[in-house]
């Protein structure tokens, strides 16, 4: 194994599906893109948000839960914005957190957020036609059938790229 890290997964590698991230009313500072890449080894998905709520005090840099949902579109209603969005994205029935949908967190430094994460959960085709979520709050792994991971402050329609 070599000291550095081996980046060939992604030598002419390109995104299959895409979703841009907007904010809630009340969150709309927030914006973003995720992109979704196919590889042999499983999902590359790679996310690229800024405008996320800032740490309050020291020691508080906020983190948010991150998942993938079975709805089509980011429309809701006064009490949630999002509400079309449905359940985790969960075709296996599996409890949390061993969703298709369930992704890692997001870890906000000083409103922006980048992650990628590779998943054998779900092929790109699966997503296109979800949705993907950024909660309030993050996700704590065990508490059925979330996380208990707030609300829903942010969406992304996943299309084909």
């Amino acid at each position: 194994m070599n000291d550095y890290p081996n980046f060939d997964i992604f030598k002419n590698l390109r995104p299959q599906a895409r979703a841009e991230i907007n904010g809630s009313v009340i969150y709309s500072e927030i914006k973003g893109k995720v992109w979704f890449y196919q590889t042999n080894l499983g999902v590359i998905v790679m996310a690229n948000i800024e405008g996320l709520p800032k740490q309050t005090t020291e020691c508080t840099s906020p983190v948010f839960a991150f998942h993938i949902h079975e709805g089509e579109n980011c429309k809701g209603d006064n009490n949630d914005p999002f509400a079309d969005v449905g359940m985790h994205y969960n075709p296996k029935n599996c409890p949390h957190p061993y969703h298709a949908g369930d992704l890692p967190p997001l870890f906000s430094a000083n409103g922006n957020a980048f992650l990628v994460v590779l998943t054998d959960r779900f092929k790109v085709e699966e997503t296109i036609g979800r949705t993907i979520i950024i909660h309030s709050k993050v996700d704590d792994f065990s508490t059925q059938p979330y996380g208990n991971s707030g609300l829903k402050i942010a969406c992304g329609e996943i299309k084909r790229f």
